[in-house]
């Protein structure tokens, strides 16, 4: 079986340029799935309390940070529809490629954020899985030497929003792979 590098260095050896187009035709990705459930559609209402749940959330939370915060909780909720609009929404915000590579791996890439955004990233790990039943007070205090109370609020409500919206996106199957940057705002 030929692969995308043996196609695309034969091609360029040959002297023939390798548009996405024709690399997409060479490459056997598998077959997008499609989604189980329209859930905005069949429960209108509640998508809409959604949307105002999450303007409201957002007010005050720094706009990269908030991308950091629901790219993590996706990540951990392994809602890659979620993964993809925040990712994508992070990058036009100005966030780099490496951050949001390294953010999976934040305890080992510490020395890539600041100590606020680690306490947010910290806090969104345990709002997120909550597998002990709490959060704990160490995490929460660290979050609190960083935030103003009302700001503290502001990102306990951004994570627990985010985490709703992936329950959403998982269970439906919501497909990645289509949003385009600042499509939601």
């Amino acid at each position: 079986m030929t692969t995308h590098t043996d196609e695309t260095t034969k091609s360029t050896m040959q002297g023939t340029a390798q548009t996405p187009e024709t690399i997409a035709a060479t490459v056997r990705y598998a077959p997008e799935h499609g989604p189980r459930l329209n859930w905005a559609r069949l429960a209108p209402d509640v998508y809409k309390a959604m949307i105002k749940l999450d303007a409201a959330a957002r007010r005050g939370v720094d706009p990269v940070l908030l991308e950091l915060v629901k790219i993590r909780a996706s990540q951990l909720n392994h809602c890659a529809f979620c993964l993809d609009m925040h990712t994508k929404d992070a990058l036009a915000a100005g966030e780099s490629v490496e951050r949001i590579v390294q953010l999976s791996a934040w305890e080992e890439s510490k020395h890539f954020y600041t100590e606020q955004e680690l306490a947010a990233i910290e806090l969104t790990d345990a709002v997120t899985v909550l597998t002990d039943g709490f959060v704990p007070d160490e995490v929460y205090e660290r979050a609190a030497a960083h935030f103003e109370e009302a700001e503290l609020a502001q990102l306990i409500a951004a994570i627990t929003v985010i985490n709703a919206w992936n329950r959403f996106g998982v269970t439906c199957r919501l497909v990645p792979g289509h949003y385009q940057a600042g499509q939601h705002k």
